[in-house]
């Protein structure tokens, strides 16, 4: 080891480095300096080494023998591991720095969770506080928040750290937001009015929406979607009590955002208090339960369209623009919906439909 450590235009000094230059003002060997010190060779080696911190014991007796204060040398130790301590920081955040670029700063700039900052130094300073961690490498930490069973090319690093990114911040909004106590049966007698919002404007349903969900003690939080994290909605549970149910806008589609409603509704009434549902086409976690996520698909796509009456409409084997609003009509649904539910199950090209696949945007 050494008695002295520099990074960059950091430097610290051990307390074994000014020793060193006390015994070398003095003209004796360490050994000798041991000696009228009342210590051990050893015990002088290491501290002019930088091995051991410097004692109370060792302060005092340097004060008596060179006529300063305790003071003196402890300060030194002290103002050593502080030192030490900034090293350290610089040190992580050159490490941290290739995360922080991976991460849309902006987006939660302009969401007003963190102040504005230019350095990047500044910038990973703020997302640590804001995400309540240590270091910005935690994110990429197997068993935060979600567990993912493994990065691809599809679902890359990037995509982990962004996901986790908007999890964290779905969760720090919800903890927030004071609502009921969960009542499981009073979101169920909701559900028809949630549904009938499809044929709604955002501008409408949302103020509405909002409020079912505060009575039913979920808390409800619409985020922009987060470049790279991949996820369409999460729900988690931070006590029997109260539930967060997150959903954004990636795919902005209107039938997209009802599917992934209705799917993260089903995740709610399945009441799993320990364990997060994460969703988007890519992810894959190591939590994952094929069952429960099958039951939230069949869930969200019987409660928007029927099976039976679905099912009847896919056997007439007309897909015309008018008969696909007719069908809608008749289930009191938004045809969008209709339109994408054909396309996902490769009955109408992807290009059909486009003036009534209504968009949805989510502003900061």
């Amino acid at each position: 080891m050494t008695n002295n450590v520099e990074y960059k235009e950091i430097m610290a000094f051990h307390p074994g480095y000014y020793i060193q230059e006390t015994i070398e003002e003095l003209e004796i060997t360490q050994e000798e300096f041991a000696i009228r010190l009342g210590t051990t060779a050893k015990t002088i080696s290491k501290l002019v080494n930088g091995e051991i911190n410097l004692s109370n014991d060792i302060a005092h007796k340097l004060s008596n023998m060179l006529g300063t204060s305790v003071e003196l040398w402890l300060n030194l130790q002290t103002a050593y591991e502080k030192k030490l301590i900034e090293i350290n920081e610089a040190r992580q955040l050159d490490q941290q720095k290739s995360i922080a670029y991976m991460i849309d700063y902006k987006y939660f700039v302009d969401l007003g969770l963190v102040t504005e900052a230019r350095k990047i130094e500044d910038k990973i300073t703020n997302l640590r506080r804001f995400f309540q961690i240590s270091s910005l490498d935690i994110l990429l930490t197997p068993d935060f928040l979600v567990n993912y069973r493994t990065a691809t090319q599809s679902f890359n690093d990037k995509n982990i750290i962004n996901s986790r990114a908007w999890l964290q911040t779905a969760i720090n909004i919800g903890r927030n937001m004071q609502v009921a106590n969960f009542d499981a049966k009073k979101l169920k007698s909701y559900l028809p009015e949630i549904r009938s919002m499809t044929l709604q404007s955002p501008q409408v349903f949302l103020p509405r929406l909002k409020e079912i969900f505060s009575k039913c003690g979920v808390t409800f939080v619409l985020l922009p979607y987060l470049k790279n994290s991949g996820v369409n909605g999460a729900v988690k549970w931070i006590n029997k009590d109260k539930v967060i149910l997150a959903l954004n806008d990636r795919r902005k589609s209107a039938d997209t955002f009802w599917f992934s409603l209705f799917h993260e509704i089903k995740h709610v009434l399945q009441q799993k208090h320990k364990q997060i549902f994460i969703s988007g086409q890519e992810i894959n976690t190591a939590y994952l339960n094929e069952q429960l996520e099958a039951e939230a698909d069949k869930f969200a796509q019987e409660t928007l369209i029927p099976e039976k009456l679905y099912q009847a409409f896919i056997n007439n084997r007309n897909f015309s623009d008018p008969a696909i609003i007719s069908f809608a009509k008749q289930i009191g649904i938004h045809p969008g919906i209709i339109f994408g539910r054909l396309q996902h199950d490769n009955h109408l090209a992807q290009n059909r439909g486009a003036l009534y696949k209504v968009q949805y945007t989510i502003i900061a």
